[in-house]
């Protein structure tokens, strides 16, 4: 975590003027809940160094998870404006986006992250085929979260720890340049969370820039920088 009043990992790269992985500006999200507007996002920035890592903490309801799905391209916000590596992705046609998505970003979400109908590993080929351009095997990819004897596995036949391990790997099959992912130590044990944690710290030294929405204290203390979030609103960070 950096220190109170220290320099940002995101500061410093930009005084260098390196171009951010990610940079969100005033992201507002609402929505309708009956006859009432919820705000889920108030003026949300977020700027994100090539090779950052960054934890989004705070309680339940607090914006982490919209803010993870309009840096996405998931959703759009209703104000502000999302770029990647300078291209704006939001406030684009949907089919953009995706493009947009598939080359530049991996995506782990609570749930949903494989398709059922193929095994762990035929997920990831069919990630890799999509873009067509790789550093690692599928086969290395699961050996780095512990799943390589869980290979010809049904995503239905996995545990909630295993799901979002192999989620994980098909995040990373595509070499992307940002990796968000929305509790993924959520229920995985102990040892389980270490093996995500050093991949995690492992991709943001290969220059992989990582948001990450947790609760885990564990996982947020392995972060560069923490960033706070309360009732759609930046408080710390």
């Amino acid at each position: 975590m950096v220190a109170a009043g220290a320099p940002s990992t995101a500061d410093a790269a930009l005084s260098a003027g390196a171009l951010p992985t990610l940079e969100a500006r005033d992201l507002y999200r609402f929505f309708h809940a009956g006859d009432e507007e919820v705000l889920a996002l108030r003026g949300v920035s977020l700027t994100v160094a090539p090779g950052e890592f960054v934890a989004l903490v705070g309680p339940s309801g607090s914006g982490k998870s919209t803010l993870l799905s309009c840096v996405a391209g998931l959703d759009d916000p209703d104000g502000g404006a999302v770029r990647i590596l300078g291209q704006r992705l939001s406030h684009r046609p949907e089919s953009e986006r995706s493009r947009l998505r598939g080359e530049l970003i991996g995506i782990l979400l609570q749930s949903g992250n494989l398709l059922e109908h193929l095994t762990v590993i035929e997920n990831i080929r069919l990630v890799q085929s999509l873009r067509g351009r790789h550093s690692r095997s599928p086969e290395e990819l699961l050996d780095a979260v512990g799943l390589r004897h869980r290979a010809a596995a049904t995503p239905a036949t996995l545990s909630g720890g295993e799901a979002a391990r192999a989620g994980l790997a098909a995040a990373l099959a595509r070499d992307p340049v940002l990796v968000l992912a929305d509790e993924p130590t959520a229920e995985v044990d102990a040892a389980n969370e270490t093996t995500i944690i050093e991949l995690l710290t492992a991709e943001a030294r290969r220059g992989v820039s990582l948001v990450v929405a947790t609760h885990s204290d564990t996982l947020a203390s392995a972060a560069a920088r923490v960033v706070r979030l309360s009732d759609g609103v930046i408080v710390d960070g």
